[in-house]
Order: C-alpha cells, then sequence, then structure tokens
C-alpha cells in the first residue's frame, strides 16, 4: 500500500504487529509460523496465518502464505527504518547531486548495545579524533578491560583525578591514557588506579 498509510489493527493484529517488530529488529530476520504460535499462546497456525492476512490486505505486511521467512514489515516500524543515505556530498569540489535512497544508515544495532550510556564532551583533548568540545559520546561498558585492544578511546576513572577520554594502552603495569591533541601531554598511570568505564561506540554532534 506504497503511499497509503496502513489501516487501523484489531488488539490481537497489534499484538503480533509488535512482536515481529521486535524479532525481526532483533534477529535481522522473519520468524517461523510455530515461533508466531508459541508467542501468541496458540496452538494452531490457522489463527496466525489468519492474522497476517490481515495485516498483508491492511498494508502491514507483506507475505507469501506458506512461507513465513519471506515476510516483510511495511508499517510505521517496517522496511524503512533507519536514516536514509541519500549518496556522498564533496567537502571539496562539487559532485553530482543525490537522486535516489541508496541505502539506510540503521543505528538500531548501536542504541540497542547492552548498557550503552553517554557523556558530553569537555574540552579539546580527542579534536584530532574527531571528538570536540561539547559532541556527546556513546559510550559501551568494558566488562574485560584486559582483551581491550591497544589505542580504543575509553572513557577511564582515574584514582583522585576524575573521567577522562583518551586513547587506552598498557606498558606493563603501568597505563597510558594518550589525547587526540599535541597539547596535551600522556597520563602515565598505575594499572591499578585506572578504572575503564565504557569504549567508545559512536560521537553525537548536534549543530
Amino acid at each position: 500500500m506504497p503511499g497509503n498509510k496502513p489501516s487501523a489493527l484489531t488488539p490481537a493484529q497489534q499484538e503480533l504487529y509488535d512482536w515481529l517488530a521486535d524479532y525481526i529488529g532483533l534477529h535481522h530476520h522473519s520468524p517461523s509460523i510455530r515461533q508466531m504460535m508459541q508467542a501468541m499462546g496458540l496452538r494452531s497456525p490457522a489463527p496466525v496465518q489468519s492474522r497476517l492476512r490481515h495485516l498483508q490486505q491492511k498494508g502491514w505486511i507483506t507475505w507469501k502464505e506458506g512461507q513465513a521467512r519471506t515476510l516483510q514489515l511495511l508499517g510505521e516500524l517496517g522496511t524503512s527504518k533507519g536514516v536514509p543515505v541519500l549518496g556522498a556530498v564533496a567537502a571539496g569540489g562539487l559532485v553530482e547531486t543525490y537522486s535516489d535512497i541508496e541505502e539506510r544508515l540503521d543505528l538500531s544495532q548501536v542504541l540497542e548495545t547492552r548498557g550503552l550510556f553517554a557523556l558530553t564532551v569537555n574540552g579539546d583533548s580527542m579534536v584530532d579524533a574527531h571528538i570536540a568540545d561539547g559532541d556527546v559520546v556513546l559510550m559501551q561498558p568494558v566488562v574485560e578491560p584486559s582483551r581491550l585492544k591497544e589505542g580504543t578511546v575509553v572513557s577511564a576513572l582515574v584514582a583522585g583525578s576524575g573521567t577522562t577520554l583518551k586513547h587506552f594502552f598498557r606498558d606493563g603495569a603501568m597505563v597510558r591514557l594518550v589525547a587526540a591533541n599535541e597539547a596535551y601531554e600522556p597520563l602515565v598511570i598505575p594499572g591499578e588506579q585506572v578504572q575503564v568505564q565504557g569504549q567508545l561506540v559512536a560521537v553525537w554532534r548536534q549543530v
């Protein structure tokens, strides 16, 4: 039903659609009829198939009956999810303008990261890593600091000094926290005095 708003759903149809949206968003593929039956608490595939037919007729999904894995969402939570990537833009000379949507930038995997948290950046010590004063950094909790790759951008709590955002390096029993700005000297600190709180996932800049 391109260009038209999908028709309203009954509570039972909405329940199935919401579950499908959650499942597909998490697993990136559609579920089987049996999985839908179990999720809806049904013992027969007939009610599920009936709901699917109504969802299709009302413009919320596409589906080839008998082939559950062909199911795609068309509603507000459907295949249009994500930010459209319309092409490239030049920071130097001009390039041909975009015309068609090539793909979508799906932020759901970032935003669904377990324990994701945000910090506002104060200062310019990370400008050469394209992280500026006032930016918001999205951080993923670090469960095993010993497995961090050298150079990872982390938020680290330094005993008696507070929290800082820096590149992380090990040097024996010491930890080096290195800025991305030559104006700042590296911080060399005993490892036991550094608590790595999170590693950088993304940077958000409000313009």
